[in-house]
């Protein structure tokens, strides 16, 4: 029997057993934490949040009585940590050096009213993943539920709304269910998922990832390779050619984008490629899309220094975005230093 349907488990954890506690939650460990990934755009946040959502499971077990399963029971103790968790930052002023930039940028296409704070999220941790299909009513598929373009309109919606679509739309609860986890009404639970639709679907591109190559593919190589050679060279008209001519250029969490080849092209040659900047891309994934852990040439020494994560995003044989998270501190969640020498890579085939 499952060890999370076994009333004797369930009696023993009770009873304070902590192994036994440890298999009745395990099974849900790595959804949940990717559920708080969803509503917080943190990775750091998201483990943080499982543990405190795992430490309140262990303390409030007396209480669970059992008329929800295990599983919907610890998705409302995340759920509200989550929530509380963004009532709390929005009184926390961010960190604002992570919005510091070197030289003063391009006019941007399209500015954003306040930062995207989002983190992107190792493919490997997408790995852990238990493989079991979401609930009947989800209309997101796992590989769309995870993708950068997804989670950045999420950030766009108020925390509850975030919360009622991950739940229904991403995960498949019922409305029901949901209404019990977040203390409210069904009628509450219909309308606040019938507004973030509508924001989502104003946030969200035309389908790009039903167009891209499947990950890991012949195509998808040959994209990213193509991509990778022509950054390292510096050649701005090699990468225009790669870019669907409405490509978007966003470096979360500053609020400043930059869509088609005009605005992105000026962006790489007065910016991200001027004066002749030298960088080794070292491939990663990450939220399911090919990406790269960017380091810097030193000129003056055989070190390169940590640049940010780049993440793409693919649409047929061409990158329809590109995503520079600015923060070096993330590339140790991809297993990447935060400095290399150039003696030591491989060149680039």
């Amino acid at each position: 029997m499952d060890a999370t349907q076994d009333p004797e488990t369930l009696a023993l954890a009770r009873a304070g057993d902590g192994e036994a506690f440890r298999r009745l939650t395990e099974p849900y460990r790595h959804e949940l934490q990717m559920h708080c990934y969803r509503i917080l755009g943190s990775v750091q946040d998201a483990e943080d949040l499982l543990q405190e959502t795992l430490l309140a499971a262990w303390r409030g077990l007396a209480g669970y009585e059992g008329r929800a399963s295990v599983r919907a029971w610890l998705y409302r103790i995340a759920t509200n940590r989550c929530l509380n968790a963004l009532r709390d930052s929005a009184r926390r002023p961010h960190d604002r050096a992570a919005l510091h930039v070197e030289v003063p940028l391009p006019e941007p296409t399209r500015r954003r009213g306040e930062p995207t704070w989002l983190e992107p999220y190792p493919d490997v941790l997408l790995e852990e993943l238990p493989d079991g299909a979401p609930g009947p009513e989800a209309r997101y598929e796992m590989r769309e539920s995870v993708s950068l373009a997804f989670l950045v309109a999420l950030q766009e919606l108020p925390p509850r709304q975030r919360a009622v679509l991950v739940l229904r739309d991403v995960l498949g609860f019922r409305a029901a269910e949901v209404a019990e986890m977040l203390e409210t009404t069904e009628n509450a639970v219909a309308s606040a998922l019938k507004r973030a639709r509508v924001t989502l679907a104003a946030e969200m591109p035309d389908a790009d990832r039903e167009q891209a190559p499947l990950p890991d593919s012949p195509d998808e190589r040959r994209i990213v390779e193509g991509f990778a050679r022509a950054f390292e060279r510096g050649d701005v008209d090699a990468l225009l050619e790669l870019l669907t001519d409405d490509v978007w250029l966003t470096m979360p969490p500053l609020p400043l984008e930059y869509q088609g080849h005009a605005a992105v092209g000026h962006f790489l040659s007065t910016i991200a490629l001027r004066d002749r900047r030298s960088y080794v891309l070292v491939p990663t994934r990450a939220n399911g899309q090919p990406a790269f852990g960017a380091y810097l040439q030193d000129p003056r020494t055989p070190i390169l220094h940590a640049h940010g994560v780049l993440v793409l995003t693919l649409r047929g044989d061409r990158v329809a975005a590109m995503t520079r998270f600015i923060d070096t501190g993330i590339l140790s969640r991809f297993g990447l230093p935060r400095s290399l020498r150039r003696g030591d890579l491989r060149p680039r085939a």
